[in-house]
């Protein structure tokens, strides 16, 4: 008991960054102040100040917002500069689109870090109304029902997965994250699971903690997933002190063999041909974003989705 409450005393940040905001962001502004536990601060990093509606947040004590250009975002290099504004004990970095489930986000997520090893946790992800037979089975096979802590005696058993984490929904402890030295200030994609690795590798564990639930998902296309992936594999060949450990291809493999069987038990049989069509999509982009190195610039360009980094890289 004496432990619940020292633990349940940690202060709490949200960090957003957002762009162009529209109801999923108000519809998360809102959730967060039904928590039963309330953020200590929210901190919103705002890219493209004129889309930003300041009675969004109006009235809301304790929320400041950042504007910055476009350019200047970075997918790690953003929330670094967020997290080491703050001087709570933990951040919650979220994206403008993750919904809390109900009202004990905060609370579930807390909890995790009653355990000492816990540097960080992430939330469960459960698909929107709207979304496609294939990306709610990819929430299902990625984000499941039971709460799992990793540590390094894990990565015989699940590979990749040890490192996985996600910043749509992951906190952190700040004085062990800026022990680590945080995220990379510069990088295209994947800086929670790059975080999670350093986290790993020093010997802390990263909670899965399904009881913290969030609605977050998206009908990506083929060509999206290809560009998405295509950068993916950017950010795995720029950091094979981390990827190199745990190969990417085996757990893909095994998320398109079981996402066909779901289909065919359950009888979407028109949804085979889709799943064949984005998971090469997937594949090709994401081999091609490992050899990157070799592409010349304007393929870079056509195959990446964050044209912005790679103005930023040639600087």
């Amino acid at each position: 008991m004496t432990e619940h409450k020292k633990e349940t005393a940690l202060t709490i940040t949200v960090i957003i960054p957002a762009y162009k905001p529209g109801e999923p962001f108000r519809k998360l502004i809102r959730r967060l102040m039904r928590q039963t536990v309330l953020p200590d601060r929210i901190l919103i990093i705002n890219t493209e100040e004129p889309y930003f509606h300041s009675e969004d947040v109006e009235g809301i004590q304790n929320c400041r917002v950042i504007h910055i250009s476009r350019e200047e975002f970075d997918h790690g290099g953003t929330r670094d500069m967020a997290v080491r504004m703050c001087d709570t004990d933990l951040v919650l970095c979220m994206t403008m689109d993750a919904v809390p489930a109900d009202a004990r986000l905060l609370e579930e997520l807390r909890k995790a870090f009653a355990d000492s090893r816990v540097w960080a946790a992430y939330a469960r992800q459960l698909p929107a109304p709207d979304c496609s037979p294939l990306e709610r089975y990819a929430r299902h096979f990625n984000y499941g029902e039971k709460s799992r802590i990793k540590t390094e005696k894990d990565l015989e058993e699940l590979g990749i997965k040890t490192f996985f984490c996600s910043n749509v929904c992951a906190a952190y402890r700040r004085d062990m994250y800026l022990k680590l030295g945080g995220f990379e200030t510069r990088t295209i994609f994947n800086e929670d699971m790059i975080f999670a690795g350093k986290v790993i590798l020093a010997g802390g564990a990263v909670a899965y903690c399904a009881e913290a639930r969030v609605i977050h998902s998206h009908n990506y296309s083929g060509i999206m997933q290809f560009k998405r992936n295509f950068d993916l594999g950017v950010s795995q060949a720029d950091h094979p002190e981390i990827f190199e450990m745990a190969k990417s291809e085996k757990e893909g493999m095994r998320m398109v063999g079981q996402t066909a069987v779901w289909l065919l038990k359950g009888g979407r049989l028109l949804w085979i041909p889709r799943l064949i069509w984005q998971s090469g999509c997937k594949l090709a982009g994401y081999r091609l974003g490992k050899a990157y190195r070799r592409l010349p610039s304007w393929i870079i360009r056509r195959c990446s989705m964050n044209l912005p980094y790679w103005t930023r890289k040639q600087e």
